[in-house]
């Protein structure tokens, strides 16, 4: 609300001053075009800011250095000039000076610009996006920050890098902490809490960025728009995100492939002890699951309900959910068949 008060307050006052400068070199009712003109000016100065918005600090120091050092030669350049040629530059100078100014300080803008980048993401002796102590830079999703799982990950020193967290995701991390909603609330606040422990951390990096993208809807659609500018890697547990930010040539750490990666191997014919619990859908068919939450399909197993039993491995089946592991209850053959094996060998 007080942007809006401000832009209002702003176009009146660029009206007012138009319309008194022109009042100064026109006569009415000529001088009412300074309303327009005024009008015109608070549009241009709104488009700069939307754009001056999603620069980051290194870009924003680059333009306004470059825009100043263009000015400066521009100035420098008239100088040159009047003193080369007095007499010409008499009667021409207003028109040359202005296409120095509008030239240079352009030219001095965009360069300042395209240096700013490099230098915010690219630091020297590293490719864009590289931190010059770690590594690349990671940008946090609202679905990890939730996922008490990645503070454990960085913890541990396997995540390198800048962990880059953009406004638009605290504001919607706030959204889910505030809701009416008793569990969304308690996992926005377990969010917040994460990350306040993660910035504790003195080795751990943590930039938050003000950056945003008005025209894009959707935090999903900024994130990757925000990877693509920093050309960094998005951290998420969200299947579509994934997906989304792959095909934008994205890349993506996903924590549920790092927690799929990181289970045990199990092969057909291997033997573990599990407790089963339940039912299967198939008549006679138990289900158990492992520490990492491994669903265990167990033929002939709804008889050992709430029992310890031995089963051995028959096959896995690799699903986007993730593993599905079909055994049968261990029996004295599995056991000979296994003494034969080590025999043999």
């Amino acid at each position: 609300m007080h942007k809006v008060f401000f832009r209002a307050f702003f176009v009146i006052v660029c009206s007012l001053v138009g319309y008194l400068i022109a009042e100064v070199y026109l006569d009415p009712p000529y001088s009412l075009a300074g309303f327009p003109a005024g009008l015109i000016l608070a549009f241009i100065v709104f488009v700069l800011e939307r754009s001056i918005a999603v620069l980051t600090p290194s870009a924003l120091a680059g333009s306004v250095i470059g825009l100043i050092s263009g000015l400066i030669v521009s100035f420098l350049v008239d100088k040159g000039l009047v003193g080369l040629f007095p007499l010409f530059m008499d009667k021409a100078r207003p028109p040359i000076l202005a296409a120095l100014l509008l030239c240079l300080g352009y030219l001095g803008l965009f360069l300042g610009l395209q240096k700013g980048l490099e230098a915010g993401f690219a630091p020297r002796g590293h490719s864009a996006g590289m931190d010059n102590r770690t590594g690349m830079c990671k940008i946090l999703d609202t679905s990890v920050i939730i996922d008490g799982r990645f503070a454990d990950i960085c913890r541990t020193g396997f995540i390198e890098g800048v962990l880059v967290i953009p406004r638009f995701v605290l504001e919607e991390l706030q959204k889910i902490a505030d809701s009416a909603d008793s569990l969304k609330r308690s996992r926005g606040r377990h969010g917040l809490e994460m990350l306040n422990r993660m910035k504790e951390e003195p080795e751990r990096a943590i930039e938050i960025v003000d950056i945003d993208f008005p025209k894009l809807k959707g935090v999903d659609a900024k994130l990757v728009a925000l990877a693509k500018q920093r050309n960094a890697a998005v951290v998420t547990n969200d299947y579509n995100l994934n997906k989304v930010a792959e095909l934008q040539g994205v890349r993506v750490l996903n924590i549920n492939d790092l927690a799929n990666a990181l289970k045990p191997q199990l092969l057909p014919g291997e033997s573990m002890t599990i407790k089963i619990l339940k039912e299967g859908k198939e008549p006679g068919q138990g289900v158990a699951y492992l520490d990492d939450g491994t669903m265990v399909v167990v033929d002939d197993g709804a008889r050992y309900i709430k029992k310890n039993v031995d089963v051995t491995v028959t096959s896995v089946l690799q699903t986007t959910a993730g593993r599905l592991i079909f055994s049968r209850v261990r029996d004295d053959t599995d056991t000979l068949d296994a003494g034969k094996a080590f025999v043999g060998n």
